[in-house]
């Protein structure tokens, strides 16, 4: 441990002591790995924390003071007991990363598009059928992975992620392709393997300006737009199955 570093992680640990309210002060804290089943509301004393790892383990619910802490840069919360995030959440002002991946989510909680900071947004494996409208407004948002989760449809709203980069929807359960993705500016990568969508719409050549890569593998596509060979004229690698090549 430094002055200002606690890790705990892998340590057995089944309950927080009381005794570690004494390092109020802390930056970084790391409970990964433990035997951790609920956590402490004086959690949220920590106010000058910036990385939280809770990660790999029985945690049933996380408390709602994780929204006290106003300095959070990176919170770890996957491979949990839990099915829902705190609204409190989207209190963290300074967030930067949220990783909530292999939980058994049936729901995002719409306040994490108040996360105006927030760059990377890791939610795959879990149980999404649909995400809110408001994370349209994640202003800052870069990444965007979402595979393994029963998504069926994006909402309209993410034609707004001018900063989006990378978006992945591996194995997901989309019928419609997300036609609102081709107006973003920076949009790099897309991945859409393994969905349900059996067309592409039309679309204009200026779809997807900044686009390199576009996975449509294992989709079973009747046809293939002229947008997609324009895309692959810019250099954009497309991947399609040979289905998909007809």
């Amino acid at each position: 441990m430094t002055a200002r570093t606690l890790n705990l992680g892998e340590t057995a640990l089944q309950a927080l002591d009381p005794e570690f309210r004494q390092y109020a002060a802390l930056r970084e804290l790391y409970l990964h790995g433990n035997q951790l089943t609920a956590l402490p509301d004086w959690l949220g004393e920590y106010a000058d924390l910036r990385i939280l790892d809770l990660s790999h383990q029985p945690l049933a619910a996380l408390p709602n003071s994780l929204g006290r802490l106003k300095n959070l840069e990176f919170l770890y919360v996957s491979d949990l007991a839990i099915s829902a995030l705190p609204e409190a959440l989207g209190d963290l002002e300074s967030l930067l990363y949220l990783g909530a991946t292999d939980n058994g989510l049936t729901r995002a909680p719409a306040s994490l598009g108040r996360l105006s900071n927030l760059v990377e947004l890791r939610l795959y494996g879990n149980k999404l059928t649909e995400l809110p409208d408001s994370y349209g407004e994640l202003a800052a948002l870069r990444e965007l992975h979402l595979d393994g989760n029963p998504l069926e449809r994006l909402p309209d709203t993410f034609d707004q992620l001018d900063e989006l980069r990378v978006i992945s929807l591996r194995g997901n359960a989309l019928t419609d392709f997300p036609s609102q993705l081709g107006r973003l500016p920076r949009l790099r990568q897309l991945d859409l393997r393994a969905n349900r969508i059996t067309r592409l719409p039309d679309l204009g050549p200026e779809a997807f300006p900044a686009l390199e890569k576009l996975d449509l593998r294992w989709l079973d596509l009747s046809a293939v737009p002229e947008w997609v060979h324009e895309l692959q004229r810019r250099d954009c690698l497309v991947f399609r199955t040979a289905a998909g090549q007809r």
